[in-house]
């Protein structure tokens, strides 16, 4: 062996300081274990890590070459993506205006600090699956418990927040981006119709009709693989990674009282680019496309009511306004904030009447309910009228009762792994009678800004503090998906652009 060159010491002592001071970040001595080889890789060189390179082989050098380099690359994006931060793509409307769909962002670990993964044996830049092998993208053991490594800072109301959806932990292949309790209570009821009046049956009545509509959908899915795919679970780290903005935080009361939130009996301010939907009337023509273009709204979100079946909905709402010929002249659904609905009302040779969205369009179209959390208790709880509901808080103590179990026993169940029951005699929590429970996290309630088209809290439920990814800080790049690349694809002023907090 060689005498180490100062060169080499010094290396060695920078490399292994900066290894030293991230492992008291992240608090894990078990790391030391890789200090010997560094130490071999800069001083003893007992080990030929670069034996490849001395080959008469020019064919074994240059494939190890290659080798050497795109594992290294794949370390490094690896703990980039766990303890920095990774890049995230906005995939659906539910926060525009103040993220657009086709906005690439860089998300920041460090802002609410990184979660040590559950799943460490993963494969870089993916989060379940493989592309092309079309298989999981992890190795489920070992699977390590949740702690997360000092940040920042904590998330705060009004933050844009990165997550894994905290339904996500049962997923039908088939149909990925539907919340699997929801599909199931959804087919229950398709199976079983409402009773006529669920008003007049007891909590206990309720309770059984909606384990029926679970227990039916369940089994539908579960025993129709063909249509529904295959039912798997999945790891916290790699449920489906969500963005909305937070806006309950732990021990908050939140209400929604026609549109607006509450928190703790107080109004709060709507984020400035909130949308709501309405059916637009125009006084004759249809809008052009340069106005779609001018308010920015995309190609998804144009929606022309053309069925003749709706004219009396419309007329129930105030939307009579006839055409030439005698019918009724075109009708839009549309996502509007303040601002855009201003845009449009002020233009009147164009639009006769602006109408809120007041009942999902869903259940206009379908005639079901839409499913608002918990789905296993009767409220009459809409998206636009919600609530009350306490947000849970770690260390936080409640009194567990036939109204509020339903909204609380995921947390105890699902997040905090603690087996429920309920008897005759009572509720048993990890085989122990109590009436009231103790939790162990912090909660946090999202919303999408488009609120009228945003799958969130208000259907699925809290979300875990070990669900918390990170903070979206910056766009990077933006594509417009309804554009050619000649046309105004990439939205040059959303470049390099910051994300505001409200």
């Amino acid at each position: 062996m060689n005498k180490p060159t100062r060169s080499q010491w010094i290396k060695f002592g920078i490399v292994t300081a900066l290894y030293l001071l991230f492992l008291l970040w992240v608090k894990s001595w078990w790391g030391l274990i890789v200090v010997p080889f560094i130490f071999d890789i800069y001083i003893s060189k007992i080990i030929p890590w670069s034996w490849w390179r001395k080959s008469k082989n020019a064919t074994v050098r240059s494939v190890m070459g290659w080798v050497d380099a795109i594992v290294f690359a794949l370390v490094a994006v690896y703990f980039v993506n766990i303890y920095l931060f990774q890049n995230y793509q906005i995939p659906s409307s539910s926060l525009e205006k103040s993220l657009l769909v086709g906005d690439f962002l860089y998300v920041s670990k460090v802002s609410y600090g990184p979660r040590v993964p559950n799943t460490p044996l993963s494969m870089p830049l993916t989060q379940h699956t493989m592309p092309i092998f079309n298989c999981k993208s992890y190795i489920e053991w070992p699977q390590w418990d949740y702690k997360r490594i000092p940040g920042f800072g904590h998330v705060k109301r009004n933050d844009i927040v990165v997550f894994n959806f905290p339904a996500g932990d049962t997923v039908a292949l088939n149909f990925q981006q539907t919340d699997f309790y929801n599909l199931a209570y959804q087919e229950g009821r398709r199976i079983y119709p409402a009773p006529v009046n669920m008003d007049s049956l007891t909590r206990q009545q309720q309770r059984t009709v909606y384990d029926l509509y679970y227990a039916a959908g369940s089994k539908l899915i579960r025993e129709n693989p063909q249509m529904y795919g295959k039912v798997i679970t999945r790891p916290v780290d790699r449920r489906e990674n969500y963005v909305k903005r937070c806006i309950g935080l732990p021990g908050d009361t939140l209400q929604i009282i026609d549109t607006h939130v509450y928190i703790d009996g107080k109004q709060i301010e709507d984020p400035a680019d909130m949308q709501l939907n309405y059916f637009v009337q125009t006084t004759g023509p249809y809008i052009p496309e340069n106005i779609f273009r001018e308010l920015g709204i995309s190609l998804d979100d144009q929606t022309l009511m053309e069925d003749a079946s709706w004219e009396p909905y419309f007329l129930s709402i105030g939307l009579d306004k006839r055409n030439a010929q005698g019918g009724l002249a075109p009708v839009y659904n549309l996502p509007l904030t303040k601002q855009m609905y201003n845009q449009l009302a002020g233009n009147k040779k164009l639009i006769s009447h602006i109408a809120l969205e007041a009942t999902s369009f869903n259940e206009l179209i379908s005639g079901i309910p839409d499913n608002t959390y918990p789905q296993n208790l009767y409220t009459k709880w809409t998206r636009d009228n919600y609530g009350p509901i306490w947000i849970p808080q770690k260390g936080a103590t409640i009194t567990l009762t036939d109204e509020n179990l339903p909204i609380y026993e995921r947390c105890i169940t699902a997040y905090e792994g603690n087996t429920l029951e309920r008897r005759a005699d009572g509720i048993y929590i990890n085989g122990q009678k109590t009436d009231s429970y103790t939790f162990q996290m912090d909660y946090y309630w999202m919303m999408g800004d488009n609120r009228h088209n945003s799958a969130d809290s208000r259907y699925w439920g809290f979300v875990p503090e070990d669900h918390v990814v990170g903070k979206p800080i910056m766009v990077w790049l933006s594509l417009d998906k309804d554009r050619g690349w000649f046309d105004g694809k990439i939205r040059w002023n959303r470049l390099f652009k910051w994300v505001h907090n409200d």
